[in-house]
């Protein structure tokens, strides 16, 4: 079989990973009990010590994700899936909207939008812009950014770039 458990040093938390064909997964193998995932070696990895670790913020920034809906008024109407974005503001804000109702608080499914939907190339991160500080961004979604708690997320920001849902991390 070849399956064992390690522990990823860049998350601080445990995955799969199969020495035999190199594969790598963060769920268990398919077909496993959960007898035989606790019989790997490494499995002492799936104890609650093995849950991420928060990294403290540097000081004076925050992290946040966002689903970014361009229109036609975007300074650069075009993104990595629609070479000529022509939906108005009133219909990017629309999608957002609809996009928020799926989220309801869920972190992970703001990824999942994110990852498929966002029209900033931070859509292959789920969205994640990483740590920044004041005067790093536009105004707007730097202040709205600002002004959430780690895990709120707001309400629609509108800048240059289109509207934005933003997710506060960290």
């Amino acid at each position: 079989m070849g399956w064992e458990v390690r522990m990823s040093n860049s998350r601080g938390m445990a995955y799969f990973f199969n020495a035999e064909t190199s594969e790598s997964r963060w769920d268990p193998p398919s077909g496993f009990t959960k007898e035989e995932v606790e019989s790997l070696p490494g499995a002492g990895y799936l104890k609650a010590n093995s849950q991420p670790k928060p990294k403290p913020a540097p000081a004076g920034q925050v992290r946040a994700s966002h689903l970014l809906v361009k229109h036609r008024g975007s300074r650069r109407p075009s993104s990595w899936k629609e070479s000529n974005i022509t939906r108005s503001k009133d219909e990017a804000i629309a999608i957002l909207r609809g996009y928020q109702a799926q989220i309801n608080g869920d972190a992970e499914k703001f990824a999942e939008l994110a990852e498929a939907n966002s029209d900033c190339s931070s859509h292959a991160a789920g969205g994640d812009l990483g740590w920044f500080g004041k005067g790093q961004m536009q105004r707007p979604f730097e202040e709205a950014t600002f002004a959430l708690e780690v895990g709120q997320m707001s309400d629609v920001v509108e800048t240059d770039s289109g509207v934005h849902l933003l997710l506060r991390t960290g």
